[in-house]
């Protein structure tokens, strides 16, 4: 009887080792199957991001390598919707300077698999739309590694616009990954631009005898009602969020129908500020009633103009002047 207690002590190291290495064998087994599993995506990825600098994903796509973990890269997501029926001329032009962002990190020096750029159309992931509780395009979101993410990981695009370099500047805030900008010329501005004046020059030289048609306001105001139209911007912006009608647009790229109105008013206003102040210069009448004209004048000249410079201000970031108003 003793020795068989003696036996069983001597034999007990070698059944803790042996516990330990069954107790191990699972959670050794499941880290390897994660690990495979988080190298198989960032390939795919890294994959897809070799042939197009944005990664188009549907709802499969987004739930697979968004969402589910595991996940060690970072995914800047542009929800928008682009078809032609859609009729987002906003959604275009963001995607443009998107597609500028993306190029310009994929061709970079600084390139790696921490971070992808990907877009999900509307018409390709109307599930990812409805799974998202998002009802406005185009949308920024930044997906992290780990965890869900948090309200500054939504591109702000009202307050500051979609152009490129505020992109890049969020990024860097939200992924401490810093891209630098690289815009590819584009001389298709400029030729457009000499054509242009080739042809107004071109016209106005054969009728230089008669140039009364460039002070006719019908046709000045036809050209801008046109330009408004070519364009197809909206009237205004309402934020599904939290009901926020925006009347002026965050970003110099793009104008609602709503700010044309509003910058024709402000203009006006000063116009007429202006006309008060050569009537108060000019005429001839009673001292004090011109003191006043000039004083009204004066006041509507420096308020409007301060307000007109404060929507300058808010559209281009960064411009450093103010008057009044900020």
């Amino acid at each position: 009887m003793a020795s068989v207690w003696v036996k069983s002590f001597a034999n007990l190291p070698f059944l803790c080792v042996f516990f330990l290495f069954v107790l191990c064998l699972p959670y050794g087994g499941g880290q390897k199957k994660k690990e495979n599993l988080l190298s198989e995506k960032v390939d795919q990825m890294m994959e897809w991001s070799s042939r197009r600098s944005v990664v188009r994903m549907n709802g499969d796509k987004f739930r697979r390598f968004v969402k589910a973990p595991p996940r060690n890269y970072s995914v800047i997501v542009m929800f928008t919707a682009l078809q032609p029926q859609r009729q987002c001329s906003v959604c275009r032009q963001a995607n443009e300077e998107y597609q500028v962002l993306a190029n310009s990190w994929r061709y970079s020096s600084a390139f790696s698999n921490k971070l992808f750029f990907t877009v999900v159309d509307y018409d390709e992931g109307a599930d990812v739309f409805q799974q998202l509780n998002m009802n406005s395009a185009p949308t920024f979101i930044h997906f992290p590694p780990k965890g869900k993410p948090k309200r500054a990981d939504t591109f702000d695009l009202q307050r500051i616009g979609f152009a490129s370099e505020q992109l890049a500047k969020w990024i860097a805030d939200r992924t401490d990954v810093q891209i630098r900008v690289f815009r590819p010329p584009n001389y298709s501005g400029t030729i457009a631009l000499a054509l242009l004046v080739s042809l107004v020059g071109g016209l106005l030289y054969l009728r230089r005898n008669n140039l009364e048609f460039i002070y006719n306001k019908t046709g000045w105001a036809m050209a801008a009602l046109m330009w408004n139209h070519i364009r197809g911007p909206p009237y205004a912006h309402k934020n599904p969020q939290n009901g926020q009608v925006s009347y002026i647009h965050g970003s110099s790229q793009a104008q609602f129908v709503a700010e044309s109105h509003i910058i024709l008013l402000l203009n006006a206003a000063i116009t007429m500020g202006m006309v008060l102040l050569n009537e108060a210069a000019t005429s001839k009448g009673d001292v004090g009633k011109r003191r006043i004209i000039c004083l009204v004048g004066l006041g509507l000249v420096v308020f409007f103009f301060s307000f007109l410079l404060s929507i300058f201000r808010s559209k281009y970031h960064g411009y450093p002047y103010s008057f009044l108003i900020k």
